[in-house]
């Protein structure tokens, strides 16, 4: 063979390899098509009995010199980047998506900013019990220059003996106590009807992990025009935690918090298994601020320290956790609360460590 035969047969090859291109991209604009039907129909992205089908026609009609398992291969791979594009289209559609919005969202809580570059506390009991309990809890957080407080009104427990909370009474020790200190209220709402009663009260709508899902709520909380920290479900991907937001910005409202809080796992050591690599991801993939929750993820009072200071190293704009007065007396989850001295050890001691930081 002459150097001018290698030479023509190559010019074929380069030739047959753009064919190849533009018939890839000709499947691709196909496939961005029926992913866009799909996607208004809610199918899911992925049929392996479409697959099954496409791949024996193209066995059945093969007769060249590439084995059949190579053959199969390759269209395998063209396959999955087919998904990957689809997928990419899905992203690219989310209001939600750092792609659809290069810049950071800062959620203004009445002047108090969340995702503006600050790092910051969200503080305060479990579950409201009563006046003084939660007006000793936030002279503590003021002491501490803290303002944004949490508390639970509504308790969506796992067991129907357990305390449920005080209701529209417990909004309303914490809207007269966030009053007199200086404080904005964080609150759990659980039901759709209950959005607009609870506006008079609370600064932040709180979503809990068991509601993640609940496309009701989150379409409520969406209409109107209040902040909404969503909390990741018990066993949520961040996909489906992307797209429990997505259900909230898409009826107008972006002022979202999102929240790691565990997720379930078959460890037992912890009550959760705190996902800190979600954080960076929920960072790139949306331009939500993200919070961790450091008591519900954890369960324990002696991991509060060291996993607030991995939320605060790997770029978390809160840490979330829980004071009482008297745990021990708690009307729920009184192992994992810390009591005033305890709290205000860890203030001191992640304040120092936020600083080392900047």
């Amino acid at each position: 063979m002459t150097t001018n035969d290698l030479t023509q047969l190559r010019d074929k090859i380069d030739g047959v390899n753009l064919q190849l291109l533009k018939l890839l991209n000709e499947r691709a604009e196909i496939v961005q098509e029926i992913g866009e039907h799909k996607e208004k129909q809610g199918v899911a992205r992925f049929d392996p009995v479409r697959e099954r089908q496409a791949l024996d026609l193209i066995i059945k009609n093969h007769d060249g010199p590439f084995q059949t398992s190579t053959i199969q291969y390759i269209f395998k791979e063209i396959f999955k980047a087919s998904l990957e594009l689809q997928k990419d289209n899905h992203n690219k559609a989310l209001l939600v998506s750092r792609k659809a919005r290069p810049e950071n969202t800062i959620v203004d809580i009445n002047g108090e900013k969340i995702g503006d570059g600050e790092q910051r506390f969200i503080m305060g009991p479990c579950a409201v019990e009563g006046y003084e309990q939660v007006k000793a809890v936030a002279l503590a957080m003021k002491e501490q220059g803290l303002t944004l407080m949490r508390g639970g009104a509504f308790k969506p427990r796992t067991s129907p003996y357990d305390f449920q909370g005080l209701g529209v009474e417990g909004l309303q020790i914490l809207r007269k106590v966030a009053d007199e200190v200086g404080m904005q209220v964080v609150s759990e709402i659980l039901a759709p009807q209950d959005v607009e009663k609870a506006l008079d009260y609370v600064d932040v709508i709180q979503i809990g992990a068991r509601n993640m899902q609940n496309f009701e709520l989150l379409k409520a909380a969406g209409r109107v025009k209040k902040p909404v920290l969503l909390k990741r479900g018990l066993s949520a991907t961040i996909d489906e935690f992307i797209n429990a937001a997505e259900y909230i910005i898409s009826q107008g409202n972006d002022q979202i918090i999102l929240c790691e809080r565990g997720i379930r796992t078959y460890e037992k050591a912890t009550r959760n298994t705190l996902d800190i690599s979600a954080v960076p991801i929920l960072k790139k993939e949306t331009h939500l601020p993200v919070v961790v929750d450091v008591t519900h993820s954890t369960g324990r009072k002696d991991l509060l320290l060291p996993t607030a200071k991995a939320a605060l190293a790997i770029g978390a704009d809160a840490v979330m956790a829980e004071v009482h007065p008297d745990p021990a007396v708690a009307l729920s989850d009184s192992a994992q609360q810390m009591n005033i001295p305890e709290f205000n050890e860890f203030m001191d001691v992640v304040k120092a460590f936020k600083n080392k930081l900047a």
